[in-house]
């Protein structure tokens, strides 16, 4: 089937704004000639791409499909532009990167400083989301790497995964609420306390879960929030016990302790991860050779 690039890259602009007047201010075109090019792909493709109303404009389930391939299509297009333009230089273009926002605030802004301070010229857009959404986003091309806790079960094979930083989880309490200190606790006995964690969502959560699991327990979390700082913040109250990174509780932590475990908790690492089917900007390559 023989379509024109042009009415994809239409369809693009009116999927993502759901809109004909602003997809034409986009392309610098008229909204005539926007519907046109609509009806045109829709008659090709032998499927209505829209459903048209006086107010507003949604995706058919058929326009959702295609845009799940044609967004990626275009990422990729526009990035392979700009490295065209950005080649051997760092004297503008944008580095475009996804964390939790744990990772950015207690590991990445040293990092994002140095890079600033050495290539001014360069757009940093930094994107928080989870780190098993952050894999989705860099699967579909809206960055060019992501900095997340591995495991994960988001990341695919074929993108390349490079281990920065290790780091051990940790369960925090107030000794006053949880007068624990001194001895060692089993996973049994965590499993009778209230245990606040991330949701379900994050790869913290997958991965406690499944440490209970390995030892036939059920892990039933009395809290569980996107945020481990409001975690921090729960457990020094005494509301309960926070499973959290150690690299985010503060240096000189006066309200709070460690609980010293009966087991070993394995590692986890944090990785920053780029796809390998798409190219690599040399802002991006910068920067996690930076890491």
């Amino acid at each position: 089937m023989d379509i024109n690039y042009e009415l994809y890259k239409v369809f693009y602009h009116v999927a993502r704004t759901l809109s004909f007047s602003e997809a034409s201010r986009e392309l610098f075109i008229s909204q005539s000639a926007v519907s046109q090019s609509i009806k045109v792909l829709e008659k090709k493709l032998g499927q209505p791409l829209f459903i048209r109303s006086t107010k507003k404009v949604r995706l058919t389930p058929e326009g959702e499909i295609l845009l799940k391939h044609v967004e990626p299509a275009m990422n990729l297009l526009r990035r392979g532009e700009n490295q065209l333009l950005e080649t051997n230089s760092l004297n503008g273009g944008q580095l475009r990167i996804a964390a939790s926002d744990t990772i950015c605030r207690y590991f990445l802004v040293p990092y994002l400083n140095r890079f600033h301070s050495a290539y001014p010229s360069v757009h940093i857009k930094v994107t928080n989301s989870n780190s098993i959404q952050c894999a989705g986003l860099l699967e579909h091309g809206q960055v060019d790497c992501i900095i997340t806790n591995y495991p994960n079960s988001g990341l695919l094979h074929t993108q390349n995964i490079r281990a920065i930083h290790e780091f051990s989880d940790v369960f925090v309490a107030n000794p006053n609420h949880f007068p624990l200190k001194g001895r060692k606790i089993t996973l049994e006995e965590l499993q009778t306390l209230p245990i606040m964690m991330l949701d379900e969502k994050s790869t913290t959560s997958e991965f406690l879960h499944a440490l209970f699991q390995k030892s036939h327990l059920d892990l039933v979390p009395e809290i569980e929030l996107s945020s481990n700082d409001l975690l921090i913040d729960l457990a020094r109250i005494g509301l309960g016990i926070a499973f959290v990174p150690d690299f985010c509780i503060p240096a000189r932590e006066a309200e709070l302790y460690i609980l010293e475990l009966a087991q070993n908790l394995p590692l986890r690492r944090l990785v920053v991860v780029h796809n390998e089917t798409l190219p690599v900007t040399p802002a991006a390559k910068h920067f996690m050779d930076m890491l």
